[in-house]
């Protein structure tokens, strides 16, 4: 029987989390339950990628109608960008909701496409770093 390559080999292509940021998945400031954090919906569309750490966000909550906005932080006309990583939203600061403990560390992730991709890169057997932006990936900076 022939081996699956596709589900033993990831390729990095050199893939930054902040793609991961559109949607964030966390704790409730309310009731506790899960809430989004997403770009405000009346918020022109993003011009290039990085404008994902400087997007004004919106909070909310379908399970108790919570919601929350949040603004970035300005300096003249320049909008101070967020840092990225960690177990909370860099945005509000709520602790996500995809977390969990994995030999002695925290494993996190944003929403349900960052899973798929850690899941992707967890399970392969190869795994290759392209030659775009190997320092900057999400992949280079996990933990062995």
């Amino acid at each position: 029987m022939a081996e699956n390559t596709a589900a033993t080999r990831h390729r990095d292509e050199g893939g930054w989390l902040g793609r991961f940021t559109d949607r964030l998945l966390v704790v409730c400031p309310r009731c506790g339950g899960r809430a989004s954090v997403t770009v405000s919906p009346d918020r022109p569309p993003l011009a290039y990628p990085g404008q994902l750490l400087v997007a004004d966000r919106r909070l909310s909550c379908a399970g108790c109608g919570a919601v929350a906005e949040w603004g970035p932080e300005r300096v003249g006309a320049a909008r101070i960008g967020v840092s990225l990583g960690g177990t909370e939203d860099p945005f509000f600061h709520r602790p996500l909701w995809l977390q969990t403990r994995c030999v002695g560390e925290v494993l996190w992730a944003y929403n349900e496409a960052h899973i798929a991709e850690l899941t992707a890169y967890i399970g392969a057997r190869l795994r290759e770093r392209g030659a775009l932006r190997p320092t900057t990936s999400m992949f280079a900076r996990l933990p062995a």
